[in-house]
């Protein structure tokens, strides 16, 4: 039963779904569950694989649903595209959807407190949940490479994609898996964020942690103290979205714990560093974030400013226009941390398009914003 604070409670998938089916594999030493397979059409080769990531304090298994609607969806519309595209030699991709636990939940299992917040009495909230969902990217990584070979020993098929979706938790990992594995063509980030210093910060705030009352201003020792230590600092700097990016730049704001909105601009001198970090790390990839207007554990205010940021050097006429980054970035309004039907809706069409013949061309220099 998904506990009733998992943004997954708010979602229930339609009673006249199909069943989906599902066999689980121990991959590297990890309970691996892949939807989907006894459905992949006989007449295609190529299949298109989508990583599914779950929250904090749950586990794959609550992912099924996920898996099943967006799957469904898709063996629809690709019969759709079938019939319209009758004759020209181009079937539309397989597509099946692989669950995993992330580090020490589910199966995996060591430690609970290891999974709270400062407020619940985990005095190392900061380096657990960032080395969980670091770790969690590296994971998806690592799977990539033997995948195949258990689903297709006689190379029956070929995984010639990868899309990844997560939620919270698995949210945050899809942006650090999205950055750092070129395989990554495509993903999904629901109610998860981008800029963990941002975001750490503000809970610290909120939590009244000593290193961030006990300092004038409040905060100003937060980042260095036991709490945000700086190797962990470090760390975020090598693998965070917000903290990568700004470390390439000499903006003088980019370690301050809560960063205003707007950024600034970055230099000419800072945009030819940053041009082939972001081409080399994001370009050609298509990106939806789907955000809770009313989100209070992972505010998008708390990540709104490098959205901005990033939106602004990828858009048309932008300075890293070239790069080539389909970057959605939606907001539903009045809903808090949750993942909602309407989302779902989202989430099929993104992945619909993104499979679709126009949507393996190489991605254009794309950004949607809108507040729904």
């Amino acid at each position: 039963m998904v506990s009733p604070i998992s943004p997954l409670a708010s979602y229930a998938a339609p009673d006249s779904l199909p069943t989906m089916s599902r066999r689980t594999f121990l991959i590297a030493g990890l309970l691996t569950t892949v939807f989907g397979l006894e459905e992949l059409p006989l007449e295609t080769n190529e299949v298109a694989c989508l990583w599914l990531l779950h929250p904090r304090l749950d586990r794959q298994e609550h992912m099924a649903e996920v898996a099943t609607a967006i799957l469904s969806d898709w063996q629809a519309r690709r019969g759709q595209l079938l019939q319209s595209s009758a004759g020209n030699g181009n079937a539309p991709t397989g597509l099946i959807a692989v669950t995993l636990d992330q580090r020490n939940h589910g199966s995996r299992l060591v430690d609970p407190q290891a999974n709270e917040v400062w407020r619940s009495g985990n005095p190392r909230h900061a380096q657990d949940m960032f080395s969980i969902f670091q770790g969690t990217a590296r994971d998806v990584s690592s799977l990539m490479d033997y995948l195949p070979s258990y689903l297709f020993p006689m190379s029956e098929k070929v995984i010639t994609r990868h899309l990844v979706l997560g939620i919270s938790l698995g949210g945050h990992a899809v942006w650090t898996a999205l950055l750092h594995e070129p395989r990554l063509t495509a993903g999904v980030s629901i109610v998860g964020g981008l800029d963990y210093v941002n975001l750490m910060a503000d809970r610290a705030r909120l939590s009244k942690l000593s290193s961030w009352t006990n300092s004038d201003p409040p905060g100003s020792k937060f980042l260095g103290s036991e709490h945000f230590p700086t190797s962990l600092l470090e760390a975020v700097r090598k693998y965070d979205v917000a903290a990568f990016l700004l470390s390439h730049t000499n903006l003088p704001a980019k370690d301050a714990a809560l960063k205003e909105s707007p950024l600034p601009d970055p230099s000419e001198e800072d945009k030819q560093r940053l041009r082939p970090v972001l081409s080399r790390h994001l370009g050609g990839k298509r990106i939806l974030q789907i955000s809770g207007g009313a989100d209070k554990l992972v505010p998008y205010h708390r990540y709104e400013a490098i959205l901005a940021w990033l939106k602004k050097a990828i858009a048309p006429g932008g300075w890293c226009a070239d790069a080539n980054i389909h970057l959605e970035d939606l907001v539903f309004e009045n809903v808090g941390h949750e993942f909602t039907a309407p989302m779902m809706a989202e989430v099929q069409r993104f992945i619909a398009e993104t499979l679709s013949a126009s949507g393996q061309q190489t991605a254009k220099s794309v950004v949607r914003e809108a507040r729904i």
